[in-house]
């Protein structure tokens, strides 16, 4: 599993990370931006995610039809996604055509056409993918928590934006955000495949290099002062009860992060999970029921959803609740804990069997933490951890202060809602 890693920078603050992997015949690139949702105001909500999709659109030179036939032509595929810190346009395609395919992507990345037309078109698209999420109960629920854990701090906003914001975004706006939030100190060329790590600096430093350095673009930190709000409860005429329960936690950079990794796959990640098995498998409360951690810069967040039997959907948090009391109170067995690192381990290395796996691993890495953790190093930290460190972690995540509910249910109430923080208090 050993990568054979490497990163340069240019002279404008632009980084070209690599991954050779010469017994493929493919290649996985991707441009990241350290860039995301959380770097808006809220008077620019959504608008990082609406770039995203413009620059699908077109350029002076290329119309979106040929910016997807000369990718496609060519046996690959391109796409796209935004986050709360960063936002990746990547490409795959076969070893002998990354050079037209690279061109073709930092063309869509530094000379996007932001058309009028195109930007009316993609308004409206948007808004119905917001719709689409309205529809969703499991969507709705995630929305509200965030905005209990975050409340009006960036963080605490849809990724995708509100009608209302999108609906106010004009072309001076998105290109000044464009022009001054993409800087090149925050810009990381990616490639993981059939390449050597010498020509694609060259490559890249010859399609980019007359960008200039720009002042990188900086957000609102989270700390003490951004409250926190403790339930969030709202009826809707649903046929389950959808419950999001979530923890702020640290940051990414914590050394906990390995011990975090592990709790979260015993608790409830996957279907051997103690929730899986508790509320689905032995109760029948649930069909689905999972956790999962967020890690941002400075804080992160760990979420228990699931959508649950209307008529038993108490029963079913009050069984959340005593798992996650137990996991407080009793350290982990040795046989779960094992089986536990051998499922990680196991992810790691299935998702580093192929190029776009090594792509983002390596870009998720050089952004994020400025340095490429080898799954090595990673394996090493892992192997490490003892059930007493998730005990520990436990204890300092899951605290009454550090929680927040979202619930969504047909007839909710209030007096429903005195109930549910009945049972957050005995957590």
């Amino acid at each position: 599993m050993m990568m054979d890693i490497q990163v340069s920078s240019l002279a404008n603050g632009i980084r070209v990370a690599t991954s050779a992997m010469p017994h493929v015949q493919s290649v996985a690139l991707g441009v990241w931006v350290g860039v995301g949702a959380r770097y808006e105001t809220r008077e620019f909500c959504g608008i990082s995610h609406f770039i995203e999709h413009l620059l699908f659109k077109g350029t002076a030179r290329l119309s979106a039809r040929a910016i997807s036939q000369a990718i496609e032509g060519r046996g690959g595929y391109c796409n796209a996604f935004t986050q709360e810190e960063l936002t990746c346009y990547y490409a795959r395609t076969s070893a002998n055509h990354v050079w037209s395919v690279l061109g073709i992507l930092t063309e869509m990345f530094r000379h996007p056409r932001f058309a009028p037309a195109d930007i009316e078109k993609e308004r409206g698209v948007i808004i119905e993918e917001i719709m689409m999420y309205r529809d969703q109960p499991e969507q709705v629920v995630h929305e509200m928590l965030n905005a209990a854990l975050w409340q009006d701090h960036e963080l605490g906003r849809p990724l995708i934006g509100y009608p209302e914001t999108l609906r106010g975004l004009r072309r001076r706006q998105i290109l000044n955000f464009k022009n001054t939030k993409y800087a090149p100190q925050k810009t990381v060329f990616v490639f993981a495949g059939h390449i050597k790590h010498e020509e694609c600096v060259r490559w890249v430093e010859k399609l980019t290099g007359g960008v200039p350095r720009a002042r990188a673009p900086t957000y609102q930190m989270v700390s003490a002062a951004v409250s926190q709000q403790r339930l969030s409860l709202k009826a809707k005429d649903i046929e389950q009860t959808q419950m999001a329960l979530g923890f702020r936690i640290f940051g990414r950079n914590d050394p906990r992060r390995y011990v975090l990794k592990l709790l979260n796959v015993i608790l409830g990640e996957n279907m051997s999970s103690r929730l899986f098995q508790v509320v689905r498998e032995k109760h029948g409360l649930a069909y689905a029921i999972h956790s999962s951690a967020h890690l941002f810069a400075e804080t992160g967040d760990f979420v228990i959803s699931a959508g649950l039997d209307r008529k038993r959907d108490r029963k079913a948090l009050d069984l959340v609740a005593r798992e996650i009391r137990r996991i407080k109170q009793q350290p982990v067995t040795r046989s779960e804990l094992k089986r536990a690192k051998e499922y990680v381990l196991g992810q790691i290395r299935l998702g580093l069997e192929s190029p776009a796996g090594h792509m983002m691993w390596v870009g998720d890495h050089v952004l994020n933490y400025g340095a490429v953790i080898t799954p090595e190093a990673m394996i090493a930290e892992l192997q490490a951890v003892q059930a007493d460190d998730i005990q520990a972690l436990a204890n300092a995540l899951f605290r009454e202060r550090k929680t927040s509910l979202a619930w969504l249910a047909p007839g909710a109430t209030d007096r429903d809602g005195e109930r549910l923080k009945e049972l957050l208090a005995e957590m």
